[in-house]
């Protein structure tokens, strides 16, 4: 009404709510109703005539008298205003490691003030005389971390089902004016996966005021079209191993229901082609590559393979997914079971036997033996070749080399002759003829005079060494075939 008509959709959405709520007059309700009557002519009529008798008509003719101007704030162009709906209710999964002792503060749902992408929510709450002592008491998880917390959990805002913890984008959480920590993103291992954060109840505990005081929490929030609620709880935290005392008390599936499990599994189905003879089940942990120590599964898997339960929570305290590791499945803390007849084999079976057989009757029998087998065949299938050590040094003192050179070059020296140096041809036992490379043509010819001296034993003992090539170490003679 002399405004501007044109702009974003939102701005004039957002003009004509505040006109309505603000500045109602007839006038106004007179004009909404022309246009309504313009744009809808039908569905105006089909109201008039589906309107009970007695129901008061908002666009007869209006005056300023308060009963008029009532019905008209009741009624809008004949239809009803909206009663505002209460907020769902909000329920947030319930988690292992968390017992909820108190609600300090019931799920609430984030508002956004502004347009702006960051928005800033509080709530505050105030801590009871017996809450405080509760705190205060509490034993020690590890140095500043006590059993007894208070946390804070925030989820998206829907009343269908429960809800898992979701954190906003860019959040932050401010406790009487201390930023408190909220976990970080962990990297991914697979390329081009954008590192994940881990959505776990944030402890405030540390920043509180532990009397009567109230306690603001201030929560910084990125606005961008989803909604959160945000909720305030008393805790009693366990730890993994508290958690596997309570599987151990409450959940041992016995060894005959096991094998009652196994018999359905193997038992024989006329309707198959295939029948199953065996079910084999590794005696290795899938999360930490070995031995079980307390084999754990999940009651709604098919599988029989299961997984080792200490790890298992150990990981999930961590970094808390609670997804089998076998199939990938939900795995709930509430559906895990221990394997009793598992947990007898483990016992029996040595630590050397890494599978085992379910057969059709419910017994097992290692698979051991078939491993030797195959490694005796492997084995009994390898070429077995001469070995050759040629690192033995020679007599003559020359370098090794081939074993009929060394041979060749003994028997060749019957004249005596220094270092092995024959006066004539020899021919080894296969035929060859040694020739000496390493020796010039002036060496040979001192070589053939050496024949006369042989016979004084005692000049050879001091003649010189025999000489080198142009190598610095000693060539050994090599067979010419």
């Amino acid at each position: 009404m002399g405004r501007s008509k044109s702009g974003l959709k939102q701005d004039l959405v957002g003009r004509a709510l505040r006109l309505v709520q603000t500045e109602y007059s007839p006038e106004l309700l007179k004009n909404v109703r022309q246009l309504y009557e313009s744009r809808f002519p039908k569905t105006s009529g089909w109201l008039a005539a589906r309107r009970p008798e007695g129901i008061p008509v908002a666009y007869s003719p209006l005056s300023s008298s308060p009963t008029a101007t009532s019905q008209g704030a009741d009624y809008l162009n004949g239809i009803s205003k909206p009663i505002p709906t209460p907020a769902p209710e909000v329920k947030l999964v319930p988690l292992p490691f968390y017992q909820t002792l108190e609600t300090l503060l019931p799920p609430t749902e984030l508002i956004a003030q502004n347009n702006e992408k960051l928005q800033d929510s509080q709530c505050i709450f105030e801590l009871t005389p017996n809450q405080a002592d509760q705190i205060r008491n509490a034993s020690e998880l590890r140095p500043g971390i006590r059993s007894i917390q208070v946390v804070l959990r925030i989820c998206y805002t829907d009343s269908i089902g429960v809800q898992e913890d979701q954190y906003p984008p860019n959040i932050a959480v401010k406790v009487n004016q201390s930023y408190c920590h909220v976990p970080g993103y962990y990297p991914s291992n697979k390329p081009g996966v954008e590192p994940r954060r881990p959505c776990r109840p944030v402890n405030i505990t540390p920043w509180l005021h532990l009397s009567n005081v109230t306690n603001r929490v201030t929560i910084t929030w990125g606005n961008f079209g989803k909604r959160y609620s945000v909720a305030v709880y008393l805790v009693r935290v366990f730890t993994a191993a508290e958690l596997f005392s309570q599987l151990k008390l409450c959940s041992v599936e016995s060894a005959e229901r096991c094998r009652e499990r196994i018999q359905d599994k193997l038992r024989f189905d006329p309707e198959s082609e295939i029948a199953t003879t065996g079910l084999r089940v590794s005696l290795i942990c899938p999360l930490v590559k070995m031995r079980l120590g307390v084999p754990c599964r999940v009651l709604t898997c098919a599988h029989l393979q299961c997984f080792d339960a200490v790890f298992f929570l150990q990981m999930n305290e961590k970094k808390p997914t609670w997804t089998c590791p076998v199939c990938d499945k939900p795995a709930p803390f509430e559906l895990l079971t221990i394997d009793g007849l598992l947990s007898e084999i483990l016992k029996e079976t040595s630590e050397d036997i890494e599978e085992i057989e379910y057969l059709t009757d419910g017994s097992w029998r290692p698979i051991r033996d078939d491993k030797e087998k195959d490694r005796e065949r492997e084995r009994s299938n390898t070429p077995e070749y001469p070995v050759v050590d040629i690192c033995i040094p020679e007599a003559n003192g020359h370098s090794p080399a081939h074993s009929s050179s060394s041979v060749t070059g003994k028997s060749g020296s019957g004249s005596g002759g220094p270092a092995g140096v024959t006066g004539g041809p020899a021919v080894p036992p296969a035929g060859g003829v040694v020739v000496d490379l390493t020796l010039d043509s002036s060496s040979e010819e001192e070589g053939g005079g050496a024949g006369g001296d042989s016979e004084d034993t005692e000049d050879s003992a001091d003649s010189p060494a025999p000489k080198r090539g142009r190598y610095d170490y000693d060539k050994d003679l090599v067979t010419a075939y």
